[in-house]
């Protein structure tokens, strides 16, 4: 939804890919991020060069969503060089930092880039793109299936490689991870055990490591903790692959894939934390969750809805679960109709030191229960006191938010 009237959405539907660069004035420094990116993509000038290159003779522009006030171009302009003190690219300045939630943006720069005609997401790692193809040679970019991406050997610890179509019938969960990473070598811990469980039970089930350590030598102290399976620490493309391939902004992150390579869960980390014994394995998204210490991260995603409810009455929230679930399910799936995420998750929140946190962090009343919207990313609340949730209030509720009617309170 571009709403500036400088420049039109249909001045774009020409081209074939828009890339939509997430910078920040008070961007850590290059050096400080991670992946790392090369000298030539260490500043927009130069990354506007990059992508004049790898998108020459094709039709592409850039829109620039910085959270710096910014001026918008008079045009959108092809890719097609730089001039002297301009970005070749377009620039927005967005109320309500509306597409930082639309891709769940967590890390910054991102560069995600999309199909002009459909505005489905093409490729949610962008500049693991530019650095991996800097000549353009997969231009636009799209989306590879799994068996294509893990093709190849696979390491393991007691014995000879494996190729990858022994994956064949598996459920995989794809696991990125460091051993410089004290989450990760933690989530390590409980993996092993849950990786046990799973087998021991008589399912089909492999996890495969895909390294983020900085030395092979790294590499190897940690897979040697690991009962699993291995992309080989030296074959750095198929490891870059599959971090673009299901967009990976940070660590530790397990992806848990069905046996025809679909991903069924992107939140396996919160998953195998809070399923110890494996019982829900593999972990089919729940419409709503309860929110709980290992979860919470998810509240930083995107806007979320959290109906606070009184847990001294031993039903209540599951009486909350069933009342607010079906929104939810209707969301979920009008979205998945449309190959989109949902714009909201949803959530059951008791009486707890976390609850209690969260709701002193966003200086919300003490009442129970209590319906409300969270934005973390906007910093922005939207809050229903009333004394009865009912169905109807809640859907109206999220539906007034989804139309914009809401007005928003800071937190």
């Amino acid at each position: 939804n571009f709403q500036d009237p400088a420049i039109s959405l249909h001045s774009l539907e020409s081209h074939c890919v828009i890339g939509t660069l997430f910078p920040v004035l008070s961007c850590l420094s290059p050096a400080d991020l991670h992946p790392p990116l090369p000298p030539p993509l260490t500043n927009l000038e130069s990354l506007a060069c990059s992508l004049s290159l790898v998108t020459s003779g094709n039709l592409a522009t850039v829109v620039s969503c910085s959270r710096a006030a910014c001026v918008p171009r008079k045009n959108p302009v092809k890719v097609s060089g730089i001039q002297k003190n301009r970005s070749p690219w377009t620039r927005y300045s967005f109320g309500l930092l509306k597409l930082w939630n639309k891709y769940r943006i967590s890390n910054i720069p991102s560069l995600i880039f999309l199909d002009a005609t459909t505005g489905k997401v093409v490729c949610r790692n962008g500049l693991l793109v530019i650095r991996d193809d800097p000549e353009g040679l997969e231009f636009p970019w799209g989306p590879k299936p799994f068996r294509e991406v893990i093709a190849g050997p696979l390491l393991r610890n007691n014995g000879p490689a494996l190729e990858s179509s022994s994956l064949e019938g598996s459920h995989v969960g794809v696991y990125f991870s460091a051993h410089w990473c004290p989450p990760c070598r933690s989530l390590t811990r409980v993996l092993v055990e849950s990786y046990r469980k799973i087998k021991e039970a008589g399912q089909k089930f492999e996890i495969i490591f895909v390294s983020a350590d900085r030395s092979e030598d790294s590499f190897k102290q940690y897979f040697s903790e690991m009962p699993w399976l291995a992309v080989p620490y030296t074959d750095e493309a198929r490891r870059s692959r599959l971090n673009r391939l299901y967009g990976i902004q940070g660590i530790p992150t397990l992806i848990v894939l069905d046996p025809q390579g679909e991903v069924i869960t992107r939140q396996g980390r919160v998953e195998v934390l809070n399923d110890e014994d494996c019982r829900g394995f593999p972990w089919h998204p729940k419409p709503v969750l309860e929110l709980s210490d290992s979860n919470a991260v998810q509240l930083n995603e995107g806007p979320c809805l959290v109906l606070f409810v009184d847990s001294e009455d031993d039903g209540e929230s599951e009486a909350a679960k069933q009342l607010i679930q079906p929104i939810a399910e209707k969301i979920i799936a009008k979205y998945k109709a449309k190959e989109e995420e949902a714009p909201l998750l949803f959530f059951v929140a008791g009486e707890d030191d976390m609850t209690d946190s969260l709701r002193d962090y966003t200086n919300l009343p003490e009442a129970a229960p209590l319906l409300t919207i969270l934005d973390m990313s906007a910093r922005a609340k939207y809050v229903m006191d009333v004394e009865e949730i009912t169905p109807a209030i809640v859907e109206a509720f999220v539906n007034d938010f989804l139309a914009e009617k809401l007005k928003p309170e800071p937190i």
